[in-house]
């Protein structure tokens, strides 16, 4: 295999790696006990990642301010659950936070 690599202009390299996190917006992939490789083929690098594959969601709160919270709440006169939620859908947007909550 590796003389077929080599014929293609293919370079394999291990990688040393403990854990691999893919981050989405509302999930992170964790892949435990990897095994990373890197391939070069023709200047283009990929990476090549096997493992034990774990979901976990992401909890965006966080990320939100209690200034833009409570700029929505006094907007709307909703709770803070609704407020908190509103701008998640609204990916940060305050207006069309506040807006979808009055219609």
């Amino acid at each position: 295999m590796k003389q077929v690599m080599k014929k293609m202009g293919m370079q394999q390299q291990d990688i040393e790696v403990n854990e691999v996190i893919f981050k989405m917006n509302d999930k992170d992939i964790v892949i435990s006990n990897p095994t990373v490789s890197k391939i070069n083929m023709m200047g283009q690098e990929t990476y090549q990642v096997v493992g034990e594959i774990h979901e976990k969601q992401v909890d965006t709160t966080h990320d939100i301010s209690e200034e833009d919270i409570q700029i929505v709440m006094s907007q709307t006169n909703c709770s803070k659950e609704e407020a908190i939620k509103a701008i998640k859908k609204s990916k940060g947007d305050l207006a069309e936070a506040i807006m979808s909550l009055k219609s």
